[in-house]
């Protein structure tokens, strides 16, 4: 199972009045690990968009474990969870920066044609993407 893996530095905007990271940033956190893993399997999703898909969020879910502050870096580990040729669901884990869970996530999506939102097999779209997801998945 490929697991990338993006380090974030906390920056002030991020964090609440405690000092903390306020929890809607831990979703941004999400999609840039999301991103990093599409991008180490050799993908890049801008290219998909341009090709008149995208892939909407239909599920989203976030454990809050322990808090992460302002100054801290954190860890963003994200892998595909599940996939069917259609729905994708990756999983996410968000450390601190000495390594304990402050996080844990799911994000599901659907492939969709970008002008109708109709569902679309990723194996259609792009077989080498299909492939490498299946070959990635947990």
């Amino acid at each position: 199972m490929l697991v990338a893996i993006k380090e974030i530095e906390v920056r002030y905007a991020e964090t609440d009045q405690m000092g903390v990271v306020y929890h809607t940033n831990y979703l941004v956190w999400m999609e840039i690990g999301r991103t990093a893993l599409i991008q180490e399997l050799g993908f890049n999703y801008a290219e998909l968009e341009k090709a008149g898909y995208i892939a909407p969020v239909l599920d989203i879910q976030a454990s809050y474990k322990k808090p992460v502050r302002y100054g801290e870096k954190a860890i963003v580990k994200t892998w595909v969870e599940d996939y069917d040729g259609i729905r994708t669901v990756y999983g996410y884990e968000i450390l601190s920066e000495d390594g304990e869970v402050a996080v844990t996530g799911m994000t599901k999506h659907v492939c969709v044609k970008k002008d109708s939102f109709r569902p679309v097999p990723f194996k259609r779209i792009s077989p080498e993407w299909h492939e490498a997801y299946e070959k990635a998945k947990k």
